[in-house]
């Protein structure tokens, strides 16, 4: 069809809205004649499909076929294409035989069948339970068609297939054309012009060409409208205005449905209104604008006169039929049918559709099926025809043993191409390749010609194309054609097969130059098959409508779809699954620290990751998102009528920053506007400016919305900062700004409002006076407080629950959550339908089930724990159902995955309230806390919906319980109500899990010295824990750690004394070695040296010692390590000499991490130098050491004994010690027993060197 200024042409129409008879529910069979009825066989004559009208008991009482099986079926002619909305049955009468389920097929001619499909899906009706009893089905969508045939699937166990029918439903009356491809029809305007803003075209269209124009039409202005069958699937172009008429920016295509090339009736509908187009194609509707400025179609008469042939010469005519084409209310083919002037016909168009009789068959299984038909043996050459259409890449299509003993032809696909084989013993085989992605759904022919020696293989009936190939012996045909597999014992039929089954379709089945009638092999006088659906090809587009979310790339099999979801941030079977964190409190738990990261707000929702800085501290977890200008900008030269504006980009939706905004409890931006000669009100309006003083500055918030008051006021009183706290610098003004002073002053605070965050974009128009200048600075859109993540709810109840509204997820559902409980069992959350359900249930301690019906009978998925988890500890679940899998994660623990059937009912159809923590029977409730549930990424706040339910509390206390192994190096788990944090008061780290360690660069004559006294308050949290050591203390035991990096030696990296003289020095020899040099009060002095290499080797040393009376461990991991480090020197009274020797050259190099019994010195003095009894002599840099060196790891434990050095064995007893080397990135990689060996004590000196193993550098001492 061309549309033109007075003109349409059609050669292809869209359908109109069908209108349905308000009392269509006639029956339909009762009155048609016995000829009416036909069927697959019958018993004897008195079961002939002539006895099947429903309540009749002519006969035997019904219909029933030869023998019972899946391939029988009853057809009813029902005599002119009707409209039919129900379907009724009946066993056969006074019998045992009844069907108890079976599908409808439809069609127009009685060849080429369609299916009855409900939710895309061949729908299995409810039979009969009895023989007498009717059951009737009311279609959803209703069919038209004039033949009807019954398939029965399922039958009375104890009897067989016994049937009578009726169909209900009335008259169809529609207007036909049938276009040849080279025909058309031009419609005319009434007026000379037409210039719409609104139009509607609907028609139906049936064809077997996979391509051909159905609607165009265009005006001189470069409008047009085209809808065309491409590929088999339809495209709709279309122009607003715009002088270029092809490719242009205002150009805009849009392409629907799939596989329209199938020769049934599809339903086409365009809506146009300005530019908004909604497009629809059967059951699938796109809704998009139209590009360019115009709202109008303008179609003009000449310009498409001129063009016409133009058009026909790019593109293919249509060739098929057209029903009910309307054109913005006008009925083009009724026009056409009574002649009317308005239409002028080109070629040959008839009124009644012409259907070619073509015979599809479907191969339905990918390892039976397969078609056997004769060919004429002995024949000098050979020749086989067909087409072919499938979803498949590998599948053999044909094979046959050629006569005469000319070898075997075998035609296959394998990875989409097309390959012709033909073997011979004692001969080369003989291969042909041709063609590329031929398993795209599109029918494909095949042509294969044999004469004498030569071979040819056309595709797609392109000779140019065609390939040729020689072979040795001459080829004959063969006696057997084997298409699309080979029977089960294709040895004795000498069928080969080197690949799968072909699925898929074929027709046109020509051999040795005949055509072969499939019918016949339905009726078992020709040929052989198994698994077959004759007399309809059974294709089905499964990536229509895409289910791959997130902009998932669909590719699909016969039988299966899937999803690549590279490059979308998402994964899992439908790119369902984010794969970032919702929130930087999510990002904390996991153990990160402050670094940029990906948050999706809404998970599985719509929403996209938004690149965040999460600032991970102590106190609180904030969530940073950066926008284009975050400096300090100065503007100039701007007025009332040229502006200055800023828009700030934030590199994300505005969607995407209102979920981050709304998560959040808080939520700022820091807003600065700085001032010289330069107002924010004009001055005769200053002194009432809350009331209607006209701003000159203003920012625009959330929704577009203009703001006039300034960071550190509140919203809707226009003021600043320095207004609400009646410090401005001139009194009479409500900002600093508005006093117009020749100096730079500011209003600078944060705007905390919410709702009208972010700031999108600032206004400033007071900058074109004398000397007159601005300068603004918007800050980073910050937020703390994850909203859900915490948000809990405790139920005290078995009949406790929350509801909420129904769970709405028909094709993709996800359900995550924690839980901790102490019962046995219990139901977390249920939502019910008719029949579908949804459930999610602690059955047993040990035992997590997530069950589901969308209506082909319940799905559990189960996981078992080997340890309970009912023990009062948090637990993570999460379930998720889509059109491929069914799964369940609890924990860590593996993932129970379970693949969904191919066909069936796939849309979860729920109307109940959503039960949280309970049932609707009140059953099985669960008892313990829920928190963070999410479904399908949306937020439920349960803490809301418990303050205003019985039985249900708000919150859950308990976290530590299950997370305060999140806080490390001594740090202390502190209980909240929404979460935990951890306190390192007593530890030597910090950080959000005191895991960052406080180190500090050391020069030449640095030290610090920390006097033992009562506790001092470093923070608010002071506890008994961080215990005091007093002066005059006897040094009883030791907890010491620290870590440090130097390149000299002798260096004194830690001292301590008492005020009995006793004393514990640490120091690096002159040779490098670690010395432990111990003075107690009853013993002489002991040294334990570690001569294992050099410790100042520029890397990073951990050393650990710990002593509670005569028993002393030493612990030392050295080796590159990628943490900070520490030294510590006391002034002393009485040193021995080597320890006077270190102290004379102190410790120049890095330290971290310095512990002792709950103090940590050097902590201390980096954090609190004023209030901690600590002193620091010389220059002490804080430092983050581990920039200094790489990691590395070895452990060595030292356990000594006193023996080993003073030999003083009645009191130090050696002792037998299991050491355990660990990797720093990795837990225990092994375990080392050694019996060690202290070296001779005969010469009684006071200092002995441990005898050690230098393959193991693993130190054992008691």
């Amino acid at each position: 069809l061309c549309v033109v200024k007075g003109q349409v042409l059609y050669s292809f129409m869209l359908l109109i809205t069908e209108i349905r008879s308000y009392n269509c529910d006639g029956a339909l069979v009762s009155t048609l004649p016995s000829s009416a009825f036909t069927s697959s066989s019958d018993f004897f004559s008195t079961h002939s499909p002539s006895f099947a009208k429903l309540n009749r008991r002519d006969g035997a009482g019904g219909w029933s076929p030869l023998d019972s099986n899946e391939q029988q079926w009853l057809q009813v002619d029902l005599g002119d294409r009707v409209e039919i909305v129900g379907v009724a049955t009946q066993g056969r009468y006074g019998s045992s035989d009844w069907v108890t389920s079976y599908m409808l097929m439809f069609s127009d001619t009685g060849r080429n069948w369609k299916q009855y499909r409900k939710e895309d899906t061949v729908w299995v009706f409810t039979g009969n339970s009895n023989a007498d009893s009717v059951v009737h089905h009311k279609l959803l969508h209703s069919m038209k068609a004039r033949f009807l045939r019954f398939i029965p699937l399922k039958w009375n166990v104890g009897g067989h297939i016994g049937l009578r029918v009726e169909v209900f439903g009335c008259s169809y009356k529609s207007d036909i054309a049938d276009f040849d491809g080279r025909s058309s029809l031009l419609y005319r305007f009434n007026q000379k012009l037409m210039s719409t803003f609104k139009d509607v075209v609907s028609l139906k269209f049936k064809s077997m060409q996979e391509d051909g124009v159905l609607f165009h039409g265009e005006g001189q202005r470069g409008d047009y409208i085209t809808l065309e069958l491409q590929k088999g699937k339809l495209s709709l172009h279309i122009n607003l205005g715009d002088s270029n008429l092809h490719f242009t920016n205002s150009h805009t295509s849009i392409t629907l449905g799939s596989l329209l090339d199938d020769q049934h009736w599809h339903s086409v509908l365009i809506e146009r209104f300005n530019k908004q187009v909604n497009f629809t194609v059967d059951k699938h509707t796109q809704h998009f604008r139209t590009k360019g400025d115009s709202d109008h179609l303008d179609i003009d008469y000449e310009v498409c006169e001129t063009l016409l042939m133009k058009i026909w010469e790019m593109r293919k005519n249509f060739h098929g039929c057209i029903e009910n084409l309307y054109y913005n209310g006008v009925n083009i083919i009724d026009l056409a049918k009574r002649r009317k002037p308005q239409i002028y016909t080109v070629g040959n168009v008839t009124f009644s559709c012409s259907e070619p009789q073509i015979v599809p068959i479907t191969f339905v299984s990918s390892s039976r099926s397969y078609l056997l038909l004769p060919g004429t043996p002995q024949i000098d050459g050979l020749s086989v025809s067909f087409q072919f259409r499938t979803w498949n890449k590998d599948g053999l299509l044909l094979s046959t043993e050629l006569s005469e003993n000319s070898g075997s032809l075998l035609v296959y696909l394998h990875g989409g191409r097309l390959t012709l084989l033909i073997q011979k013993m004692a001969e080369d085989p003989v291969e042909i390749s041709e063609g590329t992605n031929l398993h795209d759904g599109l029918w494909h022919s095949l042509n294969i010609n044999a004469r004498r020696h030569r071979i040819t293989l056309t595709l797609d009936n392109n000779a140019a194309t065609a390939n040729h190939a020689t072979t040795i012996s001459r080829i004959y045909s063969g006696n057997s054609y084997y298409f699309g597999g080979c029977p089960d014992n294709f040895t004795d039929s000498q069928c080969l097969n080197p690949i799968t089954a072909f699925q898929g379709c074929m027709r046109l089945i020509f051999i040795d130059n005949q055509p072969k009638d499939l019918i016949l092999v339905q009726q078992g006088s020709l040929g052989n098959f198994s698994d077959l659906h004759i007399d309809l090809c059974d294709i089905k587009d499964r990536c229509l409508p895409n289910y791959c979310e997130h902009g998932g790339k669909c590719s699909q099999s016969w039988t299966t779809f899937y999803c690549d979801c590279n490059d979308t941030s998402y994964t899992g079977a439908t790119c369902h699954n984010s794969i970032y964190e919702q929130s930087c409190e999510a990002y904390r738990h996991q153990g990160k620290t402050s670094d940029f990261f990906y948050i999706d707000s809404d998970g599985s929702g719509p929403l996209g990751p938004l690149r965040v800085f999460c600032n991970i501290t102590e106190d609180k977890i904030w969530t940073a998102v950066q926008h284009n200008n975050t400096g300090l900008t100065r503007v100039q030269g701007a007025g009332p009528e040229k502006p200055y504006t800023m828009s700030f980009n934030y590199n994300s939706s505005s969607e995407q920053l209102e979920a981050v905004i709304n998560s959040a409890e808080y939520c700022e931006q820091e807003a600065a506007y700085h001032c010289k000669k330069c107002t924010e009100v004009p001055p005769s309006s200053r002194d009432l400016i809350h009331f209607y003083g006209i701003p000159f500055a203003w920012w625009v918030g959330r929704a577009n919305e203009k703001h006039l008051y300034w960071g550190g006021s509140l919203p809707g009183i226009q003021q600043c900062a320095c207004g609400l706290e009646e410090s401005c610098l001139d009194m009479r003004y409500f900002c600093n700004c508005d006093a117009d002073r020749e100096e730079w002053t500011n209003d600078t605070g944060l705007l905390a409002f919410k709702d009208h965050l972010p700031v999108t974009q600032i206004v400033i128009t007071d900058t074109n006076r004398s000397n007159s200048e601005a300068a603004w600075k918007i800050g980073p859109l910050r937020c703390y407080g994850d909203r859900q993540f915490w948000n809990a709810a405790s139920f005290n109840t078995e009949a406790s629950y929350l509801h909420f509204p129904t769970f709405h997820a028909e094709v993709s559902a996800d359900i995550s959550f924690f839980f901790k409980t102490t019962s046995l069992s219990g139901v977390f959350l249920e939502n019910l339908g008719m029949k579908d359900f949804i459930r999610v249930e602690i059955r047993s301690p040990k035992e997590i089930t997530f069950s589901i019906d969308v209506g082909n009978g319940p799905t559990e998925a189960t996981v078992q724990s080997p340890t309970p988890l009912n023990d009062n500890q948090w637990h993570y679940v999460r379930a998720e159902r889509n059109l491929k899998q069914t799964s369940l994660q609890v924990d860590n623990l593996p993932k129970k995955v379970l693949e969904a059937p191919a066909e069936g009912h796939f849309r979860l159809q729920l109307n109940s309230q959503l039960f949280v923590g309970g049932t609707a029977s009140r059953q099985k409730g669960f008892l313990g806390c829920i928190r963070s549930l999410h479904l399908n990424g949306q937020k439920l706040d349960l803490e809301e919906r418990a303050k205003m339910t019985p039985g249900v509390k708000p919150g859950c206390p308990g976290h530590c319980s299950s997370y305060g192994n999140l806080c490390h190096n001594g740090g202390k788990c502190v209980e909240k109500y929404n979460g935990y944090s951890c306190d390192c008061t007593s530890s030597a780290y910090e950080g959000p899990f005191c895991k960052e360690e406080v180190s500090a660069l050391f020069e030449a004559g640095t030290s610090i010295t920390y006097i033992f006294q009562e506790p001092y308050p470093v923070t608010k949290n002071t506890s008994t824990s961080s215990s005091a050591i007093y002066a005059d203390a006897i040094m009883s035991k030791e907890n010491i750690a620290f870590s440090f990096l130097t390149a000299h030696a002798p260096s004194l990296l830690l001292y301590i004394n008492t005020y009995f003289h006793e004393y514990l020095a640490v120091i690096l020899s002159k040779n490098g070695s670690l010395q432990v040099r111990y003075k107690l009060s009853k013993d002489g002095l002991l040294i334990f040296t570690i001569d294992s290499g050099n410790f100042a080797n520029r890397e990073m040393h951990h050393v650990k010692i710990n002593r509670e009376g005569r028993e002393l461990i030493i612990q030392v991991r050295h080796g590159l390590f990628s943490g900070p480090f520490f030294c510590c020197v006391a002034d002393s009274l009485t040193l021995d000499p080597e320890v006077s020797k270190a102290n004379a050259y102190g410790f120049t190099g890095c330290m971290s991490s310095v512990w002792y019994n709950h103090i940590a010195p050097l902590k201390a003095a980096l954090r609190h130098p004023s209030i901690a009894p600590v002193t620091v002599k010389g220059s002490l840099t804080e430092s983050s050491c581990s920039s200094l060196t790489e990691a590395d790891v070895n452990t060595a434990t030292t356990i000594y004994s006193s023996s080993g050095t003073s030999c003083q064995e009645e009191k130090w007893k050696l002792k037998e010690y299991r050491s355990v080397r660990f990797s720093l990135f990795f837990y225990s990689i092994g375990i080392l027993e050694q019996r060690r060996q202290i070296c001779s004590c005969s010469s009684r000196k006071e200092e002995k060197t441990l005898c050690t193993n230098p393959l193991t550098d693993m130190y054992d001492i008691h």
